[in-house]
């Protein structure tokens, strides 16, 4: 069975991914903050596995931030065969609502890029080893439009993003035996979009109409770089 590392897996993308590739037959090892949330996604996501006679699921909650938490995610996958695919999907938004770059806390700031810039690449880093071992190694960093399109109040968010998306890039040019791809999900109804903008009323659509993007980059495997999963989903 191929073993995948997903963060952020206890709701919205990460948890629909994982859905989907459980059923599959992956075996996955979850991560979140909250222990509650995500033992409840990974009890979901391992009746799905049972359902398709699938592989097994591992729920190990902590913050990616931590270097000790990266060490035993990417030690848990090894137990259960290797890593063929890790999914950077955590993500902090520097600001609840988000506000205005003159009024952004550094702190939030500083914490948005530890969480989506530095923890990603230090996740890659503790698992490039066995993701070269990999016969299908992949990575997979879950970006943003904000990463390419100037929004206002979405700066320091937009930024962090901006940068993995170069982490990424830069990583598909020196691991050419790995795919390496950032992806822009397109709006989703999250919880982190419902943050981000509370008062935005329009409807989004569910993470799960997202998911056969993300599920078409592992079937045919393009070249490392950057995709809209919206055109993904529509066979562009």
């Amino acid at each position: 069975m191929p073993v995948a590392i997903i963060t952020g897996a206890s709701k919205g993308l990460g948890r629909a991914l994982a859905g989907a590739l459980a059923a599959r037959g992956w075996d996955l090892v979850l991560d979140a903050r909250s222990a509650g949330p995500l033992e409840e996604a990974a009890r979901a996501v391992a009746a799905q596995a049972v359902a398709a006679r699938g592989g097994r699921v591992v729920a190990l909650p902590g913050d990616v931030a931590d270097a000790g938490h990266r060490a035993e995610l990417v030690a848990t996958a090894r137990r259960l065969g290797g890593v063929d695919l890790v999914v950077s999907n955590a993500s902090a938004l520097g600001a609840e609502p988000l506000v205005r770059l003159a009024e952004l806390p550094l702190e939030g700031l500083r914490r948005a890029l530890e969480v989506n810039v530095v923890a990603a690449l230090g996740l890659v880093q503790e698992a490039l080893a066995p993701l070269r071992e990999s016969a299908a190694g992949a990575v997979i960093a879950v970006s943003s439009d904000a990463a390419a399109e100037a929004y206002g109040t979405w700066g320091g968010y937009g930024a962090s993003k901006a940068a993995l998306d170069q982490l990424a890039a830069v990583l598909g040019v020196e691991e050419p035996g790995l795919r390496v791809w950032a992806v822009d999900p397109g709006d989703m109804a999250t919880d982190l979009y419902a943050a981000a903008v509370p008062d935005d009323g329009d409807p989004r659509p569910a993470p799960a109409d997202v998911v056969p993007a993300f599920l078409r980059l592992l079937d045919e495997r393009p070249a490392s770089g950057r995709y809209a999963a919206p055109s993904l989903v529509a066979g562009r």
